[in-house]
């Protein structure tokens, strides 16, 4: 098993075809997992999910993605620092629990605190980005409670489910991490 990024209650992991695959093609095709992020309204072929999680999984100096796994080893998401800018010294992130059964246990502000500290600590980030679709309030409150601050709003700016959602826009300073 693969050390990883230890949190309190979550490890961050390089991606395990053998270990996380599956998970992230089923949750991918489960309406309730992505009501709330930009994908998942078109059913995910394998073939596709394939493509999606092999460029995740290769090398890129912008990318840095991770899995999302229990200090018992068991896959619950996947946790990613996107658009790596490093003259700004800026990113954008993201966070997803798939695993229905964990979620609001703090498995997802372990994983995002847990992302933070390595992409202040280890990457020498200066700032990170974040949103979240209008009405989805877990995911806003969970970047709350890790320290990101809200910092402006996109209206109407994401056709989702039946209607255009706001983008809220957040934003993680070293010196407000929780």
């Amino acid at each position: 098993m693969v050390h990883g990024i230890l949190g309190e209650r979550v490890r961050l992991v390089p991606f395990d075809t053998d270990r996380h695959f599956e998970n992230a093609y089923q949750w991918i095709n489960d309406p309730e997992v992505t009501e709330w992020v930009l994908v998942g309204d078109f059913p995910m072929s394998k073939l596709a999910e394939q493509a999606w999680f092999e460029s995740m999984s290769a090398f890129r100096e912008d990318n840095v993605s991770f899995a999302v796994e229990t200090l018992d080893g068991i896959h619950i998401g996947f946790s990613g620092i996107h658009n790596i800018d490093w003259r700004q010294g800026t990113a954008i992130t993201g966070t997803i629990i798939g695993d229905k059964t964990v979620w609001g246990q703090g498995f997802g502000s372990d994983a995002a605190r847990t992302r933070a500290k390595y992409a202040f600590q280890t990457l020498g980030l200066r700032m990170l980005y974040s949103s979240v679709l209008q009405g989805n309030e877990r995911s806003l409150r969970m970047q709350l409670r890790v320290g990101y601050r809200q910092t402006g709003c996109q209206p109407a700016k994401y056709w989702k489910r039946g209607a255009y959602r706001d983008e809220v826009l957040t934003a993680l300073h070293p010196d407000w991490l929780t």
